[in-house]
């Protein structure tokens, strides 16, 4: 590893591996890194010319049980079954995560599922962020798991999300077309970054709050993060997004400042619900379009909001089966 001018051990290493600071602390601590051959300390300064040694263990071998969590099944069928994901629930086993997944309590609930995604992603075709809500789709056998990649891969199944932005935006309706990739100064955050892989995430205007707006948002790549980094990049993070938005509404001043502590007080997790999902069945053809209705949490602030607001939009049917998303293909 080669940088110009000294910088601090833990940081260079964050900005070169893909560790989050508290694993490269552990592993400072656990002697596995070295500078010039001796045990480092993770306040040292390192200059160009040292050299850093990192041994990282493999990580120990995780296996998914069938675990008894409750599952909001929205439909079922022999090939596939679709899935309203609470807030919270993070998709499947990880170094941290172990248990208590969407993947442990499909185990439970589903007999047969994919084993295309591995033994710690049986049956799972997309994921939602642990504090999104809303609607997923799970393979139950391999065909169906390779038929609905295939479709997303190509664009054609269609996914909206329902998100609330800190501020009022202008130029709604409007397509964001920014590339994306790993924050070159905290690799655990998704940043916009020149040369990155594309994305692309359309918005459109649903309500519009005291000092939020309500958007539909679609998206037409499936970035990690793509919608929270997409808005945060712009200067309207999502509301409740402690990545990307933490204390955002805190910032605000004059007469809004009262509503936009509160909004931020009642916002729990980030504000973001996958509320429409539609695709063609994987092995019938059939048009299938799901609508999520959103959970109990964001539709309390929703009901706040909208009661608070000086000059509210006509509200929305939320989620509801008449609810048209955005014109146009995603792809």
């Amino acid at each position: 590893m080669q940088e110009s001018g000294a910088s601090r051990l833990d940081r260079y290493l964050a900005r070169h591996l893909e560790l989050s600071r508290s694993r490269i602390a552990a592993l400072i601590r656990e002697g596995r890194v070295r500078v010039d051959g001796e045990p480092a300390k993770k306040s040292q300064g390192v200059s160009p010319g040292q050299v850093v040694e990192v041994e990282v263990p493999p990580p120990e071998p995780l296996e998914a049980e069938a675990q008894d969590i409750p599952l909001d099944i929205v439909y079922e069928d022999e090939w596939l079954l679709v899935v309203n994901k609470p807030a919270g629930l993070v998709v499947h086993p990880a170094p941290g995560h172990p248990r208590g997944t969407l993947v442990n309590a499909l185990l439970f609930h589903v007999e047969d599922l994919s084993g295309i995604g591995g033994k710690l992603r049986p049956g799972i075709v997309h994921r939602l962020d642990r504090d999104t809500s809303g609607l997923l789709v799970v393979a139950k056998g391999d065909e169906a798991h390779v038929t609905l990649s295939n479709a997303i891969r190509r664009r054609e199944v269609r996914r909206i999300y329902m998100a609330v932005a800190w501020g009022h935006l202008d130029g709604l309706p409007m397509t964001v077309d920014q590339p994306l990739d790993r924050d070159p100064g905290d690799r655990k955050r998704m940043a916009v970054v020149e040369g990155g892989r594309r994305a692309v995430t359309r918005f459109r205007l649903r309500e519009r709050w005291a000092a939020a707006d309500v958007l539909d948002v679609s998206l037409k790549t499936g970035r990690t993060h793509q919608i929270r980094v997409h808005l945060a990049h712009r200067g309207h993070p999502v509301v409740g997004d402690e990545v990307y938005g933490k204390g955002w509404g805190r910032g605000m001043s004059g007469s809004i400042r009262p509503w936009a502590r509160e909004l931020e007080r009642r916002a729990g997790r980030q504000l973001l619900h996958a509320s429409t999902l539609a695709f063609h069945h994987p092995i019938t053809g059939e048009e299938m379009r799901f609508h999520g209705p959103l959970p109990r949490d964001f539709a309390e602030i929703v009901a706040w909001a909208r009661s608070g607001s000086a000059d509210p939009q006509e509200p929305g049917p939320w989620g509801s089966a008449g609810f048209e998303p955005i014109d146009g293909p995603e792809g």
